[in-house]
């Protein structure tokens, strides 16, 4: 693990500022029965709203962007179960390039209509007995391909970022910000934002307990795998985090939060009858962690990450209903 951190606050606003005008600056919700719930104000910045549907495209776009015109005529990989893929094949589509995006067999099949709605080849492999980087490397170096990873980039890192940037520019100071973990570059970037914008905010991330591999390595002080999660929150499957993401999570978040599937439902039921949005499992587990009083607990003001939305009415039918 490298002492010098991948990015810092002025990486953030120099992706900010790339993807201005390009990717959506994303409302930032508040509700006063969501306040009374849980005892503070609380502002939802709401990337369902998102291009593509989920903050991804916000460091999609800022590491496309900057690949040459020859890595662009050539086109761009990814590997991703659904969010990553869609940001990418949206990333490369306004760029002019083409995508060819390795997805998971059991990939909600919404996730993947849309990916290949936005011109992406698609090839599929077994996440429970494939290795999807080292498939994605292959693939990518086969067609002369430039890969783009879905967190271990310092690029991808800062553009999740703006994220938090932008909810803080309109919030104002927070007491807490609280994000979802899968890789863990969404919280790696937000982090580097509010810390470097807020004095003594506290950054605490959720992950489903089905998929806790950065709170099982936070705790170890070092990267721990473990076996492919089996959880409702798909776009939190990850095995172990990664090394840029976790050489900044190391330093800057305090804590890491864990939800059951049960209370991910409960807060995309409470999105959807009581703030009327659609959020999707992985988008809800940082509100379903802060209902819970599992994270943010004592602060006055919180800031949470909806991170996505990408459900489509079947499988948000039978999720609740479970």
């Amino acid at each position: 693990m490298t002492n010098t951190p991948p990015i810092a606050l002025a990486d953030v606003r120099d992706a900010a500022a790339r993807i201005d005008g390009i990717a959506h600056r994303t409302p930032v919700l508040r509700s006063r029965t969501l306040n009374e719930l849980v005892g503070a104000e609380v502002f939802l910045k709401c990337e369902n709203f998102q291009r593509g549907g989920a903050f991804k495209f916000r460091g999609a776009y800022n590491a496309v962007s900057r690949l040459s015109p020859e890595q662009l005529a050539k086109g761009v990989a990814a590997y991703s179960s659904g969010n990553h893929a869609q940001a990418v094949a949206l990333a490369a589509r306004e760029l002019g390039s083409t995508a060819v995006i390795l997805m998971p067999e059991d990939t909600p099949r919404s996730k993947r209509d849309a990916t290949a709605g936005y011109g992406a080849e698609i090839v599929t492999y077994d996440r429970y007995t494939g290795d999807r980087v080292a498939i994605g490397e292959a693939m990518a170096a086969d067609r002369g391909l430039t890969l783009i990873p879905p967190y271990e980039h310092p690029h991808i890192i800062a553009g999740q970022g703006t994220a938090a940037l932008e909810l803080i520019e309109e919030a104002g100071d927070l007491d807490a910000l609280v994000t979802p973990v899968g890789g863990g570059g969404l919280i790696a970037g937000s982090a580097t934002a509010a810390k470097g914008l807020v004095r003594g905010i506290q950054v605490f991330g959720v992950e489903p307990e089905a998929g806790d591999d950065t709170k099982r390595s936070l705790d170890a002080g070092r990267r721990v795998t473990i076996a492919v999660p089996r959880t409702i929150a798909d776009g939190q499957a990850a095995e172990t985090p990664g090394e840029l993401t976790f050489s900044v999570n190391q330093r800057l978040v305090d804590d890491i939060a864990l939800v059951t599937d049960d209370q991910i439902r409960d807060a995309m039921r409470l999105a959807f009858e009581r703030l009327k949005i659609v959020v999707e499992p992985s988008g809800a587990t940082a509100l379903a962690a802060v209902l819970a009083g599992r994270a943010g607990r004592g602060h006055a003001r919180i800031g949470l990450v909806i991170s996505g939305g990408n459900i489509d009415v079947r499988r948000f039918a039978e999720v609740c209903a479970s």
